[in-house]
């Protein structure tokens, strides 16, 4: 079953429209600057409130280690998701500490760059057109790949099951695609969910 993530949660609505619809995975943004970020106290409030049954994922850019590590251990976070320069002795060493699954993420502009993510040692990739620009990037680039990979970049409910049926991720991810004048959309994650789950049957 594809599995699916909504990511860029930061408001108590927003988790008590996932806890409804049951996405696997849900997302927190913990860069600073960006509109999604949440700080790791308040996504550690948002997590008591977020079902036991769906992941949280701490999106990260070349944050210290030491700060990932600490919201893994006190479970505001199940997974990291590292979207920077982290190199391969950085996810190394954060998974002997913590002993969590790690996402690392690729912009893919072409073959080389599936090549280098291919080539990163972690539990899943995610495989974009870069960080939350919203847009998809060119799909066949990635056909084929014997890994489990999320796949981000302009997904919708429109556009979701094409995808999955193009390029057979592990999981779809999706953030601007559920969102209604820069808030998540209840009806819109719905019809994300449906969509991938129509296709899954």
């Amino acid at each position: 079953m594809i599995k699916i993530k909504i990511c860029g949660l930061k408001s108590e609505n927003d988790i008590s429209y996932v806890n409804e619809l049951n996405p696997d995975y849900i997302g927190f943004v913990f860069l600073k600057g960006r509109k999604r970020y949440v700080t790791p106290e308040w996504a550690a409030e948002l997590r008591k409130l977020l079902k036991p049954s769906i992941q949280s994922v701490g999106v990260f850019v070349d944050e210290p280690i030491e700060n990932v590590a600490a919201l893994l251990d006190n479970g505001t976070i199940q997974t990291a998701q590292l979207h920077g320069h982290e190199d391969i002795t950085y996810a190394r060493k954060l998974k002997e500490l913590c002993g969590k699954p790690i996402i690392k993420a690729f912009i893919i502009k072409e073959k080389a760059d599936v090549e280098k993510a291919l080539s990163y040692d972690c539990d899943y990739l995610l495989l974009d057109n870069g960080l939350g620009t919203g847009e998809s990037f060119d799909w066949s680039l990635i056909q084929n790949i014997d890994r489990p990979f999320f796949l981000a970049g302009g997904l919708t409910p429109k556009n979701v099951q094409d995808a999955i049926i193009r390029t057979k991720p592990y999981a779809v991810d999706t953030s601007s695609g559920v969102e209604t004048d820069g808030c998540k959309d209840f009806n819109k994650i719905k019809a994300f969910i449906d969509a991938v789950r129509y296709t899954d049957k």
